[in-house]
């Protein structure tokens, strides 16, 4: 049994038909029919059952389709971890990474990354939470940046420390000029500006605090958030380490004391795929400046 029969095999379970597997192979429909023919006489057992316009797989063909996914996925990790041995750490790391993380990410974590792995280059992704899962998803990306809350099923996760929201406005908006914290309960019935990302927590959260927020602008961006705010237009609220994605000369800053609002930045990658050199180092050394970061 050759790896290009197993190919071909798990082409037609796919496709569900000869006709359409040999097209998507791009071979003429005779030579594909006739390799099933010797791979099924070659193991002694029926893999399929012909119909007049699609096939169905026997037992057989099943255990087949799931060990052949297993053996072409093997073979596939196997290349690319030789082709990593050969290169060195050397090649491209692609990452995908949210907006509101981004500046942040590159001041700490790539620029130590790159201090030690010279020869990586990178290619950046950006996008909110829900593109990032996406490309990681689709094979686009090897790591994601993301920021909690997310759903973490099939995700290997690595967590920065947490940090807490805080609420940005213009002096006309402070009605406290004394105060540099505040609970959550003072931004009742003030014009909020939010990163939708947030929407539905700060929503629920407000509600167990005993009052429906007044979201005067919701946005994809938090980098939008800051600009109204720093327009005069309302109380943005965003996460922290937001704060250096734009201007905010003018802004007055208060930590927003609830715990719930609490977030997370974290690197995340599929479980049960393979991951090269470039991708496990950098997990390694994201892990580390986070560690570094708790202890101070």
């Amino acid at each position: 049994m050759e790896l290009r029969h197993l190919k071909y095999f798990l082409a037609i379970a796919e496709a569900g038909q000869i006709t359409a597997a040999a097209k998507k192979l791009q071979i003429a429909q005779p030579p594909l029919s006739q390799q099933l023919m010797q791979l099924e006489e070659e193991l002694g057992v029926k893999l399929v059952h012909r119909g007049s316009r699609s096939i169905q797989l026997t037992e057989a063909g099943i255990i087949l389709q799931n060990r052949a996914k297993q053996i072409l996925e093997l073979t596939d990790a196997t290349t690319r971890e030789i082709n990593d041995f050969a290169l060195g750490m050397k090649g491209t790391l692609t990452i995908g990474t949210v907006s509101s993380s981004g500046a942040a990410l590159m001041k700490d974590r790539l620029s130590e990354f790159h201090k030690t792995y010279a020869g990586v280059k990178f290619e950046i992704h950006e996008g909110n939470t829900f593109m990032i899962l996406d490309l990681l998803n689709k094979g686009i990306v090897e790591v994601g940046i993301v920021r909690t809350p997310f759903n973490t099923t099939d995700l290997g996760c690595r967590y920065a420390s947490s940090e807490p929201m805080i609420a940005v406005m213009t002096e006309e908006h402070d009605w406290n000029p004394e105060q540099k914290t505040i609970p959550l309960s003072d931004l009742k019935n003030r014009p909020l500006i939010v990163y939708r990302r947030f929407e539905q927590l700060i929503h629920d959260t407000c509600m167990k605090h005993g009052f429906e927020p007044n979201f005067f602008c919701k946005n994809d961006d938090a980098r939008t958030t800051l600009h109204w705010a720093n327009e005069g237009l309302g109380i943005g609220m965003i996460s922290r380490s937001a704060l250096s994605l734009g201007s905010n000369n003018q802004l007055i800053i208060k930590e927003i004391m609830c715990e719930e609002l609490h977030t997370r930045v974290a690197a995340v990658w599929l479980k049960d795929k393979y991951m090269s050199s470039l991708a496990s180092r950098f997990i390694e050394s994201f892990s580390q400046a986070s560690d570094e970061a708790d202890l101070r």
